[in-house]
């Protein structure tokens, strides 16, 4: 194995994630309120709606699949009895629609960002890098997915991607797992470490927070200038009478 194979899948995950990790907890710390998703409702509702729906329910799909190609063992799916066949499958008639179906949610909340003047008024750099590196992403892995399954390449990641990626997370790392991966995939992998490393700019931070205070928070009232609570009540000294 070359010495550049070496550093791709064996030193550079871990430069990546360092960097990826110091940076987030750079910005949060130096610059708490810029830790937000901003959004652009109110700027422009009916494409955010369908794009916002899509994608999150897209991506949520992709995460989970992910999860169980990546992380689980062969083995485990070998236990309980599911054929290498079947797994395939299952992975590509959900892994698949998934993927469009973010692509897709994706691709309306970049038109949008263009086309409504006020959402472009308002977009950052970092909001147009952020957008492209994702679909970049997606859309790499579309077709990774797509060209093993059409070509019936025989190729596995359970057996190759996925140890390779468990080794690095209890740091033993064995780059010679990424050997016969086919490149497409690989394009797909490094690909996906940009994305890492754009992550701490964007406004895709917001996915590491979780609003708890919200659940013990009081309930705000609007009133009116007459004192009323909006929408029903009336005015306290008409209650009084």
């Amino acid at each position: 194995m070359s010495t550049p194979e070496l550093f791709l899948w064996g030193a550079l995950p871990y430069m990546v994630l360092i960097f990826c990790v110091t940076a987030t907890i750079w910005r949060y710390v130096t610059n708490p309120f810029s830790w937000t998703s901003k959004s652009s409702e109110m700027l422009e509702k009916r494409m955010l709606k369908w794009g916002s729906l899509l994608f999150h329910i897209g991506i949520f799909a992709v995460i989970c699949g992910h999860i169980a190609g990546l992380i689980v063992p062969v083995e485990f799916y070998r236990w309980i009895g599911l054929s290498d066949e079947g797994y395939h499958l299952i992975a590509i008639a959900g892994g698949l629609p998934a993927g469009i179906i973010a692509f897709a949610g994706g691709v309306i909340l970049l038109v949008r960002r263009y086309v409504a003047t006020k959402v472009r008024a308002t977009s950052s750099t970092g909001d147009w890098i952020a957008l492209v590196m994702l679909l970049v992403v997606i859309i790499t892995g579309i077709l990774a997915t797509s060209a093993n399954a059409v070509n019936h390449t025989g190729f596995d990641y359970r057996t190759t991607i996925n140890p390779w990626l468990r080794g690095l997370m209890v740091f033993q790392p064995d780059p010679t797992l990424m050997q016969t991966v086919p490149m497409n995939f690989k394009v797909h992998i490094l690909l996906s470490f940009v994305l890492y490393c754009v992550f701490p700019f964007t406004r895709l931070v917001h996915m590491l927070s979780m609003p708890l205070g919200y659940l013990k928070r009081s309930y705000v009232l609007y009133r009116r200038r007459d004192g009323s609570v909006y929408p029903d009540q009336k005015p306290n000294k008409e209650r009084a009478m």
